[in-house]
């Protein structure tokens, strides 16, 4: 029978952590396992796009939230890490893709091997560091903030991350080490899919593209629960946040058209931009909002103190002084040429926008 309930964040960690209790009452080398899988990008409403009758058959005998609400910035990493933390971005501190440290010496970005393997960014426990505190091991073939010393702990095994690895080979992988031998098998696994995330970027939802992307995924799963590897295991597949096409007849607010840009630091992602001031320019804030509120009727400026509740920004100087948002559909640059990927889809919109909301689908002995 399934079970339905609406999923905030703040639980998914919880739920990995209910199953994982029966591994650490368990000797170890003959405790259960959990499978945690993340298809980014997978809105909460994609299984109807396409064929899924893997995560169809988990979500008819396991339990399934109606949506999964993400977390501001609707974003991966931010999103990603909440998920395994439990926490909200201001407490653990990944508060976007790319940020600056509090007192701005210092930046973290995904592309950035340096930072993103540095531990010293990552506040919070994730569920692996957890699980190795408690005398599990754990593995992972991708998952932000495996790839760091968080707390001095990785993964016993893990992988520095390669786009180009498909995702048939990491299942493989995943499946020989749960094929090791009793003392050497992880009780957590973790597991990243972007191919949905990349398709639906470039052509949009509903696009012929996006559904191929999604039933491969779906594929994925299949050959993970086929495996006699993960008989007994639970799995839970979550998603960071959906994606929404813009509004094609809405050219984008450019910022340069309205303000001086010298002096400011700028982070986009066309649904929203975060601008950071440096120290002589920091009284331009509030000056350079009016302006842009002023003039801009599909979108708001906020400073970093007046962001809305919901959004938990909390006053943590890793987000920005000053955060753009457009309305969903429509799209922000701060200078002309902008983005190629405008004529898709993105995310990065406020999280309470319906179509930004992802999917937690939960299936074991476990679980209901």
């Amino acid at each position: 029978m399934t079970r339905w309930t609406r999923l905030h964040r703040i639980p998914i960690a919880a739920a990995v952590l209910v199953a994982l209790a029966g591994c650490a009452s368990t000797p170890r080398p003959s405790g259960p396992c959990v499978i945690l899988v993340s298809l980014d990008g997978f809105g909460w409403n994609f299984r109807e796009d396409a064929s899924t009758p893997v995560l169809d058959a988990l979500a008819a005998g396991g339990v399934v939230a109606e949506a999964m609400r993400p977390v501001f910035p609707t974003m991966t990493f931010p999103n990603h890490y909440s998920i395994a933390t439990g926490l909200y971005p201001y407490q653990h501190g990944i508060v976007d893709n790319s940020f600056p440290s509090e007192d701005r010496t210092g930046w973290y970005t995904l592309s950035d091997r340096t930072a993103v393997e540095d531990g010293r960014w990552y506040g919070g426990e994730p569920i692996w560091v957890t699980a190795e505190k408690n005398g599990l091991t754990s593995a992972a073939f991708y998952f932000v903030g495996t790839e760091a010393a968080i707390a001095g702990v990785r993964p016993t095994y893990w992988r520095h991350f390669d786009g180009s690895v498909p995702g048939e080979a990491r299942v493989r992988q995943a499946l020989e080490w749960l094929s090791l031998p009793p003392d050497e098998r992880p009780h957590l696994v973790t597991l990243y899919f972007e191919d949905v995330d990349s398709a639906t970027h470039d052509f949009g939802p509903g696009s012929a593209q996006s559904a191929a992307a999604i039933e491969r995924v779906d594929r994925y799963l299949g050959q993970l629960t086929r495996s006699p590897a993960t008989s007994g295991c639970h799995l839970v597949v979550v998603s960071d946040h959906g994606q929404y096409g813009f509004n094609a007849d809405a050219p984008p607010f450019v910022l340069s058209e309205y303000i001086d840009l010298d002096g400011l630091g700028i982070v986009e992602h066309l649904s929203y931009l975060s601008i950071f001031f440096d120290g002589s320019a920091v009284a331009r804030a509030a000056a350079v909002r009016d302006a842009i509120n002023a003039r801009w009727p599909h979108g708001r400026a906020y400073l970093r103190d007046e962001t809305p509740a919901h959004w938990r920004v909390n006053g943590h100087r890793r987000f920005g002084d000053l955060i753009v948002i457009a309305d969903p559909g429509y799209s922000v640059i701060a200078e002309p040429g902008g983005d190629s990927r405008i004529a898709g889809a993105t995310h990065g919109w406020d999280p309470s926008f319906v179509h930004m909301r992802g999917i937690f689908i939960a299936n074991g002995p476990r679980l209901p």
